[in-house]
């Protein structure tokens, strides 16, 4: 049996979360797997329809961590548990190393919950959580060397898998035919609506594109803190025709709208601390076969071959931005980048990385 603790799971919408639910089932091809994970609204339907055998753990924050804690030892010292894996250093941080003895353990490390400067507390706390784990694994080259300059040890890089493409039905596909109204070309962005993502600049790149692009038009699916800050933004650039934010959708809308587009853009930048460590967003979209344009700062090159599957540039830059989208649209030249970007996109099947984690067990 196999034990999954995280803070990060469906239905709740995110790159860590889908990593998380992808690596869970993937383990149920080599045994059954136990899942702790945080408790709210909407979860039940999502459990009853899961494989999974799911616990949540609801209550206070602080509270919810120790019940928690208690839960996943309990389950350890009564069960043969041939590995556990723990999303996040918070995750592992209150199970002590005798118990942990008791399995193989592995930690996930994903950037920004790890970069904290080196001797503060959170620093401190981080590298011991860590030290408790036979395996660290890190989602990215960036993330490795981000985490041995902090000073941990010992780090292997394990890619996040896939869980698409997925079936979805005419309804949902002719929804997205709605939404971009013969549109063309067609930009989209998955993700939180936060500074990191650069929402702002891929905006007033699509202003600056609109002479050449009349039909263009961009859909944002996510929500978050900058969700009314981007709004004012687009009604200040005149765009309420060439962009639409879709602040909550189902899983399957998402699918239908990200297929039916050409190109997937989200050029992150480093935003206070957080900086991307992968993004498992931009493999999800080649894997509908659409090329992607990410950002120069985090581990990105990991999930985007530039000058193959899509582009790397400079978020900070709307030069830059805008002369990537040009290239990448011009000739057509986008329908290339996204076969190449599907082929690739088949390393990151679940059933390729699984075998990763299996043969470190």
């Amino acid at each position: 049996m196999f034990l999954v603790a995280t803070r990060n799971f469906p239905p709740e919408i995110g790159g860590i979360q889908n990593l998380m639910e992808g690596l869970a089932n993937a383990l149920l091809n080599h045994g059954p797997v136990k899942v702790f994970a945080e408790s709210f609204e909407n979860t039940e339907q999502y459990d009853q329809n899961s494989k999974l055998d799911i616990e949540r753990i609801s209550g206070f924050k602080l509270f919810r961590k120790y019940r928690k804690a208690n839960r996943i030892k309990e389950f350890i010292n009564s069960k043969e548990i041939r590995a556990a894996f723990f999303d996040h250093w918070k995750s592992i941080e209150n199970i002590e190393t005798s118990v942990l003895k008791k399995t193989k353990s592995f930690c996930l490390i994903h950037s920004k919950e790890i970069n904290h400067p080196a001797g503060s507390s959170l620093n401190k706390r981080v590298l011991k959580s860590l030290s408790k784990a036979d395996y660290v694994i890190a989602n990215s080259r960036f993330t490795k060397e981000l985490a041995l300059k902090l000073g941990a040890k010992d780090i292997i890089v394990i890619n996040p898998g896939c869980n698409y493409p997925i079936q979805i039905n005419d309804e949902v596909k002719e929804y997205a035919r709605k939404i971009f109204s013969g549109a063309s070309p067609k930009l989209i962005t998955i993700s939180r609506l936060d500074g990191r993502k650069s929402h702002h600049n891929v905006m007033m790149t699509v202003k600056n594109l609109l002479p050449k692009f009349p039909s263009l038009k961009y859909v944002s699916i996510g929500d978050g803190d900058e969700g009314n800050n981007l709004l004012k933004l687009r009604k200040a650039l005149g765009l309420e025709n060439n962009v639409e934010f879709i602040f909550k959708s189902s899983e399957e809308e998402k699918v239908a709208l990200l297929e039916h587009s050409d190109i997937f853009i989200m050029p992150s930048v480093v935003y206070k601390k957080s900086v991307e460590g992968f993004g498992i967003s931009y493999i999800e979209a080649a894997s509908y076969g659409k090329p992607s344009i990410g950002g120069i700062y985090g581990g990105e090159g990991d999930a985007i071959k530039s000058g193959k599957t899509g582009y790397l540039c400079n978020g900070n830059d709307l030069n830059a931005i805008y002369d990537t989208l040009l290239k990448t649209l011009s000739n057509g030249h986008y329908l290339e980048l996204g076969a190449n970007a599907l082929e690739f996109s088949k390393e990151f099947s679940w059933n390729k990385i699984i075998k990763k984690y299996i043969s470190l067990i």
